[in-house]
């Protein structure tokens, strides 16, 4: 029997990619929108529910939330993944990739051990309506409280941050010489070889700042590492943001805004995939029965979302807070909260 509907697929995936970026809590949301919903939605969409698909469902648009940051971040993943191997070879450590990488290892390893053993057990626990609400309210006041109570070291590095921005040197100097009007093929390419220079410029800057960042972020040391990977443990309560809770962590141990959201992405990306990776197996069994067509809708809705958010991020944390999402979550929760008591 099918437990899943497409229209509820459909938004359930698209609000999995989008919420698991923003620092709002995306299992917090699919706990609470059904049961907000009531009707059919409860009653399918229900996490806690025994063998229901649902939470295999929402962990299996893991994979494709996964996909999507490996997607963006693809050129980074090839560095870090290259240092990885070239410090095992080499038995030392001495680039930023390679620093990196075992800082994301190590970082990563904490939530993986406390998500194996206590998932299921904070799932039954926690994982009803009310307390994602509360969690939720409460995911807002962690993130309005980690702007507010900033550190003088991540104020620095915001401005050095910006410093080091601007300007970026794009190193093409044959499309600089056409596009000025200069060399010997100025005059065939014209403004056709300035419209192609001006492309390529603002992904010269993106890569050249993504390095700039990597070096930063290598700068930090193992132990400010394992501590901002293991504010991620948190999230295993239905409410709470990963990727909220992890910048918080980064901006408290003196990293700018910018770096700590970088941080959380690739720090969460292994998390997320090994945990989507874990419940494919039981979407291929009997709880996935009459509803694969639901989960692939809901995967591509969900990897789309994730991408289009994480580009949104990276560029809206160059210049703006936390607290707009802290008060969303805030009000949210609250709200969700009394109505959740009062219809009960």
């Amino acid at each position: 029997m099918t437990h899943l509907t497409f229209l509820e697929a459909a938004v359930v995936g698209l609000i999995q990619g989008v919420s698991e970026m923003f620092p709002v809590s995306s299992l917090g949301h699919n706990v609470l929108i059904p049961a907000l919903a009531g009707g059919s939605w409860a009653r399918d969409l229900n996490v806690a529910a025994p063998e229901s698909p649902y939470l295999a469902f929402i962990v299996g648009l893991h994979v494709a939330t996964a996909i999507a940051l490996l997607a963006y971040f693809w050129r980074d993943w090839v560095r870090i993944i290259g240092g990885f191997f070239s410090s095992v070879r080499g038995l030392e450590v001495r680039t930023a990739d390679q620093e990196l990488a075992w800082m994301i290892i190590l970082g990563t390893i904490p939530v993986g051990i406390a998500g194996l053993l206590f998932e299921h057990a904070f799932r039954v626990i926690f994982g009803k309506p009310v307390y994602a609400a509360v969690f939720l309210a409460a995911n807002g006041v962690i993130l309005i409280a980690g702007e507010r109570f900033r550190t003088r070291a991540s104020r620095a590095a915001v401005a050095a941050v910006a410093v080091s921005r601007d300007p970026v040197p794009v190193p093409d100097r044959d499309c600089e010489l056409v596009a000025a009007g200069h060399g010997p093929d100025a005059r065939h390419a014209g403004a056709g070889a300035g419209a192609g220079a001006g492309s390529r410029a603002p992904r010269q800057r993106e890569l050249a700042e993504a390095l700039a960042a990597d070096q930063r972020l290598a700068t930090m040391g193992y132990p400010r590492a394992v501590l901002i990977g293991s504010a991620q443990i948190l999230a295993l309560l239905a409410g709470i943001s990963r990727d909220g809770v992890t910048m918080v962590a980064g901006m408290a141990r003196g990293l700018s805004r910018e770096d700590a959201a970088r941080f959380a992405f690739l720090l969460a990306t292994p998390v997320i995939l090994a945990a989507g990776a874990l419940k494919i197996p039981d979407l291929m069994g009997p709880l996935g029965n009459g509803i694969r067509g639901q989960i692939l809708l809901g995967s591509v809705l969900s990897g789309a979302g994730a991408y289009a958010s994480v580009r949104f991020l990276l560029r809206y944390l160059r210049t703006r807070t936390l607290t707009p999402f802290g008060i969303y979550c805030l009000v949210a929760g609250l709200a969700s909260a009394a109505y959740l008591g009062l219809v009960k």
